[in-house]
């Protein structure tokens, strides 16, 4: 089942975002820090300091659709280590982040030579 229009992209916000704000204050976090228009076909993720909270803010051509999901018992594998503010995510990772799994995956190791 989809949630959402197909988005042109996906987003994640990678540090963690004060989850007192609704679409105004997460529109504002997209354009100032993120440097990315809030109202393209994009969607943008955020978590809260816990990881145990996911809100997602898209444009749909009419206004903007904020969506929120709590867990209850267990925390978002958010990508902590991942490299800059900003990451894209494609829609099977996105799908993966939610249903619990680590999106970054094992990272390729870069050799030289052979050790010998």
């Amino acid at each position: 089942m989809k949630m959402f229009v197909d988005p042109g992209a996906i987003y994640l916000q990678r540090e963690p975002v004060d989850f007192r704000k609704s679409i105004n204050g997460l529109a504002m976090i997209v354009e100032q820090e993120m440097q990315l228009s809030p109202m393209s076909s994009a969607l943008f993720v955020f978590c809260n300091k816990n990881r145990d909270r996911v809100k997602a803010l898209y444009w749909d051509q009419t206004g903007f659709c904020l969506w929120y999901k709590r867990l209850e018992k267990d925390k978002f594998k958010w990508p902590l280590k991942y490299p800059g503010q900003t990451m894209t995510l494609s829609e099977m990772d996105w799908e993966r982040l939610l249903s619990g799994y680590d999106i970054l995956g094992h990272r390729p190791l870069l050799y030289a030579g052979l050790i010998g």
